[in-house]
């Protein structure tokens, strides 16, 4: 029984791996709000940077040492007053007792919202009144009697020295001889304590998620990649088990098709076989009848018959025998092309042919030990009797097993090479040698070769044919 999964259409699986991803991301993201604490930003008072301008500690208590340097003429962010900074430095040139113009004050990165929050946290003025941010410390100092006044001539706020300052700022302040002590709060690190964690979340996550997406794909192409296997088999031997019908439920479609085909593409193949087998044993009987018919002719008719009727049974023979070797189930199994080759030459060499292996290198394919040994030695008898020697040459090609057979015969023209591996063609050359055939010897070569997903080729020049056969190799 396949699980739901293995039947669920490949869209379903896709889309629920999307949505699995998407819930794994947002799952990650809310972990990363709810679980990890959030960025601290630099937190400086004024008294903390009144203390550092006067030359004392450096060291706040809740943002990062301060630095501090003399200059002799002020940094361009310092060089224009902004009003949007005006508050702290009212409240810092109050704190170091002297007049605004020999202060600089300049809040760097301070945040827009925090900005916006201290804005709308200011008490409304009276209408009339100048929009001036020395109002609200007048303010403040009416509500406190007891303050005391600055040099400026307006009352220092209650806690203007605690007044808060957040991110990263300048300041400065102008010396007697005309420099400028400056300080600043130090570049903030990267990446942060915070940009780590929310960092490593996100590696983990999508780790997580990339291991589970690739797991996934591997379940949906697997199946895929077996379709494609049992394609390429087929191509190789019509003859080989169908696929095993596993995987999405368009892949079982698939599959089953696939089966389906190759199931008709066998029954047709046998059953042309089989009739053309058929055909050829009942020529037999009236072949039989003819010979013995011909014994009561005259001899010189007799002789002319006779040896057209055996013809005819050498061809019936060798259609016999391809039908046997057709319909015969096939062994396949993984084998050293060399070593048949050597096989192969060493055969003919004990009948006297002059086999010779000029260039070999092992090759391992997959196939039928003997048929590709009889394809092997048909090739090696041709080259022997029509080219007087054969020669030899193993290689291997990219994907591809290469075994080339020349002779030194008188070759072939360009259009006997079209028509040679046609059934029961002879070429001139035979016929005028008087070689024995039928003219099915290259043709079963070829077809062979096409049923291990190779095939044979004739290349001829003045020297000679060459016959070239091409195997897929296994990795």
């Amino acid at each position: 029984m396949r699980s739901w999964g293995a039947r669920a259409p490949i869209s379903l699986q896709l889309a629920a791996l999307l949505l699995a991803s998407l819930i794994v991301a947002q799952g990650i993201s809310f972990g990363i709000i709810f679980l990890l604490p959030p960025p601290r930003p630099p937190v400086y008072r004024v008294a903390d940077v009144a203390q550092a301008i006067r030359g004392g500690n450096l060291r706040t208590r809740f943002g990062r040492p301060i630095t501090r340097t003399v200059l002799a003429v002020l940094p361009l962010d310092l060089a224009t007053q902004h009003q949007a900074h005006r508050r702290a430095l009212v409240s810092l040139a109050h704190d170091l007792g002297v007049p605004e113009s020999q202060v600089r004050m300049e809040e760097q990165h301070a945040s827009p919202i925090w900005r916006l929050q201290r804005a709308l946290s200011r008490p409304p003025r009276p209408r009339g009144e100048p929009d001036d941010p020395r109002a609200d410390f007048d303010r403040a100092g009416a509500a406190s009697p007891g303050a005391d006044r600055p040099r400026s001539g307006w009352r220092r706020p209650v806690g203007a020295a605690d007044l808060p300052i957040f991110g990263d700022f300048a300041a400065a302040l102008q010396r007697p001889d005309g420099a400028w002590t400056v300080v600043r709060s130090p570049p903030e690190p990267f990446p942060t304590e915070w940009q780590l964690q929310a960092s490593m979340w996100l590696l983990a996550g999508f780790a997580l998620v990339a291991t589970a997406g690739y797991l996934f794909s591997r379940r949906i192409s697997a199946p895929l990649k077996r379709f494609v296997e049992a394609a390429e088999t087929l191509g190789r031997d019509p003859h080989a088990p169908q696929m095993t019908l596993k995987g999405p439920a368009e892949i079982g479609a698939a599959a089953q098709a696939f089966n389906e085909m190759q199931a008709r593409l066998k029954r047709y193949i046998l059953d042309r076989t089989a009739m053309v087998g058929a055909i050829s044993h009942d020529l037999r009987t009236p072949l039989s009848r003819i010979r013995f018919k011909l014994e009561q002719a005259p001899p010189g008719v007799r002789a002319a018959v006779l040896s057209d009727v055996e013809q005819m049974e050498q061809m019936i023979g060798g259609v016999l025998a391809f039908v046997r070797d057709e319909g015969a189930p096939r062994r396949r199994e993984k084998l050293d092309l060399l070593s048949l080759i050597e096989c192969v030459a060493d055969d003919a060499a004990m009948v006297g042919g002059q086999v010779e292996i000029v260039d070999g290198k092992p090759v391992i394919v997959d196939g039928d030990p003997v048929a590709l040994q009889r394809l092997f030695s048909n090739l090696v008898d041709n080259a022997v009797k029509y080219g007087g020697d054969a020669r030899i040459e193993v290689r291997r090609e990219g994907d591809l097993a290469v075994v080339a057979i020349a002779d030194n015969g008188p070759g072939l023209s360009a259009d006997e090479l079209g028509r040679v591996f046609q059934p029961f063609y002879r070429s001139d050359a035979s016929r005028n040698l008087d070689k024995a055939g039928v003219g099915l010897g290259l043709p079963i070569a070829r077809s062979t070769a096409r049923a291990h997903g190779g095939d044979v080729e004739l290349t001829s020049t003045k020297a000679g044919v060459t016959a070239i056969v091409t195997l897929p190799v296994v990795a």
